[in-house]
């Protein structure tokens, strides 16, 4: 691997949440890389606000602007780390000449080249539009037809935002369970779901996490840099 300890990520999040979720995959995959974090937890309460569907306009140019701050820092790669509004980051692209990253996106990439039938488990209800229509690209870009079943169970991510980690992973392992027995594989729909991927080794079908996938695909594109 590339000594990327010249490198430096911008990563802006919707929440603080995922500041947190994603220590342990920069430690794993990016730990010599410096890391600017910008987080307004105004776009995820004012997504939330708007429910499952519905973008506020003011998020797209709030991401646009913290793209521009970032651009303007010298990073080296910005990364959403928001799941409800990855459009944004399509949006941004031309903005700025700064490389623009989505988290989710290597997930979906890599679930549509595994199977026909998909399982999507999300925690946020919000989240579940702008997923399936993530997946629904990544599967028309790899030339593929898939079966989308998308299970959501927001009381998991009640439990998660009040700090009860394993009463949230106790509910998803037992959706995954039962997922499992209809789908070829499971995409866990946000970043905070990726607490559970130490405990998801011997799972029936493969189940992917976006702090893998992402920031494998982060690590990646660094090197491709140099």
């Amino acid at each position: 691997m590339s000594d990327l300890s010249s490198k430096t990520l911008g990563i802006i999040h919707a929440s603080h949440i995922t500041i947190t979720a994603m220590e342990p995959y920069i430690r794993k995959y990016i730990p010599e890389v410096s890391i600017m974090h910008l987080c307004d937890d105004t776009i995820q309460r004012d997504n939330i606000a708007g429910g499952p569907g519905v973008i506020p306009k003011v998020n797209y140019f709030k991401f646009a602007e913290y793209a521009h701050n970032l651009e303007e820092a010298k990073v080296d790669l910005i990364l959403l780390a928001c799941s409800t509004f990855n459009y944004a980051a399509e949006l941004g692209r031309p903005l700025v000449n700064t490389p623009i990253a989505q988290i989710d996106r290597p997930m979906y990439e890599k679930a549509v080249r595994t199977g026909k039938k998909i399982g999507l488990l999300a925690t946020l209800g919000t989240t579940v539009p702008s997923s399936e229509r993530l997946m629904d690209i990544c599967a028309r870009e790899a030339g593929v037809k898939i079966e989308r079943k998308t299970v959501l169970i927001p009381e998991a991510f009640e439990e998660y935002s009040k700090g009860n980690i394993e009463k949230h992973n106790e509910m998803l392992f037992d959706a995954i369970d039962k997922l499992s027995d209809e789908v070829d594989c499971i995409c866990l729909a946000q970043l905070s779901q990726s607490a559970l991927a130490p405990y998801l080794k011997d799972t029936k079908v493969p189940v992917y996490n976006s702090g893998d996938t992402g920031f494998q695909r982060v690590r990646e594109l660094l090197e491709a840099q140099d």
